[in-house]
């Protein structure tokens, strides 16, 4: 079982040099070299040239490097997408996805070895969750990405501290990327000097089933990164269910007693996959 944590993915303005440089040796999992939401009109094209030539430079070690893209119907769209594939990142980020056809067309020019992610910040979105996320299967989507505070201005959401207005929209999300095996990534937090309330959403995040969170700011990544790590005490336990389900006396069983608790085959596989996520972080974190 093969596991990439996707704890933290912070978003950089590519048009500025200095913070290319500076995400090379912050502890993110992913970086966003971002070519829209922080990148103004004029500085766009400066933006993508940057971008490019950072992906061509590399020196950013382990960390997974994405690049977002404008959106077809802006007038950087066709130019970023076609530069964009053609500088092969690991993924390419794609803004407003509204259906199976936008995954398809923004797929099409892609190398094979570079995965597409998709923005989910419409709310014509929410209504085509199931294929847009079906579309996996014959394209190179891989990833959603919750953009919460579009979503917030379209559907006139009062951002909350406690998100509830959101609580749909995250879990029908997270729902359709598990239905079709896709990684999914919470929003941003606006709130960069607040950690205690960076924290609640992390957890909150977590409890949702999100893979990590999309970040705005350096500030956030180590907090991020705690919260979206499995616990000692969630390995520790993993791995005895693991243990417990190898002995030979119980083998073919589908539940079994462990540390006095049941455990099914269900939770084998969440033991399992649990475990090969925290090796990951652990060679991630060594590397």
């Amino acid at each position: 079982m093969t596991a990439r944590p996707r704890r933290s993915a912070l978003y950089m303005p590519a048009s500025n040099a200095k913070a290319i440089e500076k995400a090379r040796s912050l502890p993110c999992d992913v970086v966003i070299l971002d070519l829209e939401d922080a990148v103004a009109p004029e500085a766009k094209e400066t933006a993508r040239e940057q971008a490019v030539q950072a992906i061509r430079d590399g020196g950013f070690g382990n960390r997974e490097l994405v690049i977002r893209v404008n959106g077809s119907d802006t007038p950087w769209g066709a130019d970023d997408l076609r530069a964009a594939a053609e500088a092969r990142p690991d993924a390419i980020l794609v803004p407003k996805v509204n259906s199976a056809a936008d995954v398809a067309a923004y797929s099409g020019p892609l190398h094979a070895d570079t995965a597409l992610w998709a923005m989910i910040e419409t709310g014509r979105s929410l209504f085509a969750l199931d294929s847009i996320a079906a579309a996996a299967a014959t394209t190179q989507l891989t990833t959603f990405v919750m953009g919460t505070n579009d979503l917030a201005k379209e559907m006139r959401f009062r951002l909350t501290p406690g998100r509830e207005p959101f609580f749909a929209a995250l879990s029908m999300a997270v729902a359709a990327a598990r239905i079709h095996g896709l990684t999914i990534l919470d929003g941003v937090h606006n709130d960069i000097e607040d950690q205690a309330s960076l924290e609640a959403v992390c957890q909150q995040g977590v409890d949702f089933g999100f893979d990590g969170k999309t970040l705005i700011h350096p500030k956030q990544i180590d907090l991020c990164n705690l919260v979206f790590s499995p616990t000692v005490a969630e390995v520790d336990w993993a791995r005895a269910v693991i243990a417990a389900f190898a002995l030979p006396e119980n083998q073919g069983k589908g539940a079994i007693r462990v540390e006095g608790k049941m455990a099914e085959l269900l939770h084998l596989a969440q033991a399992e996959r649990l475990v090969a996520v925290a090796q990951a972080i652990a060679a991630t974190e060594a590397a």
